[in-house]
């Protein structure tokens, strides 16, 4: 597939071609089922680096709100790793390059190598060195931004936030929808680094091979994992991983919560019983939601802690 290079705008713009698999090309054809369209904002589909994020470039102009939504938003979270590769082919055209720049230049080294790659062209490279990101001759130099004008962002913020998702809204519910059709397989990919979305849809999935991998997502936040914990999640293997992650632990909502799941590993929940407040102590030795054994043993722990007094 051939498309021309970006029109220009007063600056100098380099005539590249674009040039991508016949692969790729049949997903961005004007009869390409939207359903497949969604499976690469997904990440659903084996591409190769450059050409995913060619093809999200595209389907981020698409007409379709839920297509383009879902692909800016798969442009903005997707990993570093494989932004770099894809930033690394040498015939990525100058208009993706420019996206990528403008999604990703907090991420210093990434933009960097935008500002030295051959197909860069000067419109990028200034927006770039406004922000403190210069091409040097044959190398990039990553000069300091000044705090106030641009705060500096760590790649968890810039791929993540911890606000509610709107099961409401168009894109949740074609992902919702997509979920159905999947194979276990691509649920499973998907589990392994979608957003916060596939996440919430993924956890509840039947299949425990599906939900166990989305508590081993790197991006899933402790919020999530505290609510998951207080649900009524029925794979016994996502607590287990759950009280084996010393830096989840840390946090005393899902130490608690931990406790009071019934699902959780009874030689777990005695031991976590341990760490908590006199308060929730007393509380869950009057308990009858939890087991036996736990209040009983919460019942001595409270005794233990007065009779030190």
């Amino acid at each position: 597939m051939s498309l021309p290079g970006p029109a220009s705008s007063g600056r100098n713009v380099l005539a590249v071609t674009l040039r991508i698999s016949s692969a790729a090309a049949a997903l961005l054809r004007k009869d390409t089922p939207r359903e497949e369209k969604l499976r690469v904002t997904a990440g659903a589909h084996a591409l190769p680096a450059a050409e995913e994020v060619t093809v999200l470039f595209f389907l981020a102009l698409d007409a379709d709100t839920a297509v383009h939504g879902s692909a800016r938003k798969r442009l903005r979270d997707m990993p570093l790793a494989v932004l770099a590769g894809a930033v690394a082919c040498r015939t990525l055209h100058p208009r993706v390059l420019d996206a990528l720049a403008r999604l990703h230049y907090r991420h210093g080294e990434l933009a960097a190598h935008i500002a030295v790659h051959p197909n860069c062209d000067d419109g990028t490279r200034a927006f770039l060195a406004e922000r403190g990101i210069a091409a040097a001759t044959g190398t990039a130099a990553v000069h300091p931004v000044h705090a106030a004008e641009h705060p500096p962002q760590d790649e968890s913020a810039l791929e993540e936030d911890d606000e509610p998702v709107d099961e409401e809204s168009e894109q949740f519910k074609s992902k919702y929808q997509l979920a159905k059709v999947m194979g276990v397989a691509e649920k499973i990919k998907i589990g392994q680094t979608g957003d916060k979305e596939w996440r919430m849809i993924l956890i509840k999935d039947s299949n425990k091979l599906v939900s166990g991998t989305v508590i081993r997502n790197p991006r899933i936040t402790e919020s999530e994992v505290l609510a998951i914990v207080k649900s009524s999640i029925q794979n016994d293997e996502i607590l287990r991983v759950v009280c084996a992650s010393k830096e989840w632990l840390k946090n005393y909502q899902i130490r608690k919560a931990l406790v009071e799941n019934p699902k959780t590993p009874i030689h777990s929940a005695l031991r976590l019983l341990t760490t908590l407040t006199e308060k929730d102590l007393a509380h869950l030795a009057k308990s009858k939601n939890i087991q036996t054994v736990l209040s009983t043993q919460a019942r001595k722990l409270l005794i233990a802690k007065k009779e030190k007094r």
